[in-house]
């Protein structure tokens, strides 16, 4: 049965590499490397998670490594980003050290929210990642704000609003698309349809299915991509970018991807077939661009070795570091609450 997995794997692996490749060596290189650090990275949480060093809720992004990655070298670097609690590989993909992410999944003062956000609340100025969000839908209504005041600012920037395909079931979402059409917003709404929400099928929740398609109801340019292809990615949000970027507003994407574990850590994940995972397996987003890196001869397997050798230390590195952190002071309670220093409500 395992062989027999593995030439399917290779198969799919292999289709997908029989055009030209779309992307220079040094763009597959980079995706194949963070891809695969995001991937060691949830694999690790997710065995820590089980040893209790990390608690609360914890949701790993094993299978969708392709939509932070195709995005990230699609976008510039002042652009924004947000999204839901899903939130360990964008982060990584724009930048943010694994060290402070780890931290921060171990509730530490080092962490990048300083220990008080945990898995679904991490948040990095330095790289325009502006966090994590527990509330579903919450943060499609904030990256609508966040896009108005690029362009009240005139920057030129864009910004990168992610939910699952359960948020779309929000008021806030309608409202959300609603305003930023009618404003123009340079916002990129995109739908990380992993086909399950928490645990119910969209064809459960939904009469539309496709969900893009609720996009023009809004008139907004909406687009299903193949979220486990990386360059579909990439292309599909450069386009988007490009509209933004020249004052035409937003654009609606339905990644259509999978994740390869259940919703969060507590979930067993009963309501699909082991077949359907295994499909979705064959189909691998850094499989892929590993048989396009060794098709083109741009590395050999002992070099990919070597640099997969390479993200397990980092990894490894960030746990030590994380446990070698010290916890949040307890003053620390009352520290970031206001960003102004004299807030009217403060009170001795």
């Amino acid at each position: 049965m395992a062989d027999t997995k593995d030439k399917a794997k290779a198969k799919s692996a292999k289709a997908k590499v029989q055009a030209e490749p779309k992307f220079s060596k040094e763009t597959y290189m980079w995706w194949y490397e963070k891809m695969k650090l995001m991937r060691r990275f949830e694999e690790k949480s997710g065995q820590l998670y089980g040893q209790q060093k990390i608690k609360g809720f914890c949701h790993l992004y094993i299978g969708q490594e392709a939509c932070a990655a195709g995005a990230a070298t699609a976008l510039q670097k002042d652009d924004k980003w947000i999204t839901a609690y899903r939130d360990h590989a964008h982060p990584l993909a724009l930048g943010t050290s694994p060290n402070a992410i780890m931290a921060e999944m171990f509730a530490k003062s080092t962490g990048c929210s300083k220990g008080k956000g945990g898995s679904m609340h991490m948040f990095d100025k330095e790289v325009n990642f502006m966090g994590g969000h527990g509330i579903v839908g919450a943060q499609i209504p904030m990256g609508a704000g966040i896009a108005f005041a690029e362009k009240y600012n005139k920057t030129g920037n864009v910004c990168i609003t992610y939910m699952g395909d359960g948020a779309v079931r929000q008021g806030a979402f309608h409202e959300a698309l609603n305003m930023a059409m009618t404003w123009k917003l340079p916002v990129i709404f995109v739908i990380e349809n992993n086909g399950y929400a928490m645990g119910t099928s969209v064809q459960r929740t939904s009469n539309v299915v496709e969900l893009y398609k609720l996009g023009e109801s809004y008139d907004i340019p909406s687009e299903p991509v193949d979220a486990m292809s990386v360059e579909a990615v990439h292309e599909a949000v450069a386009r988007a970018a490009e509209r933004a970027r020249a004052g035409e507003g937003p654009t609606l994407l339905e990644f259509r991807t999978y994740r390869y574990k259940g919703h969060s850590m507590s979930d067993p994940a009963k309501y699909r077939t082991k077949e359907e995972l295994e499909d979705y397996k064959g189909r691998d987003s850094i499989e892929a661009v590993k048989a396009t890196i060794l098709k083109n001869g741009w590395a050999t397997e002992e070099e990919l070795d070597q640099i997969d050798e390479k993200i397990k230390q980092v990894v490894q590195e960030s746990v030590e570091f994380a446990e070698n952190s010290p916890y949040p002071e307890p003053e620390e309670l009352y520290t970031d609450i206001y960003i102004e220093p004299n807030y009217p409500f403060i009170m001795d």
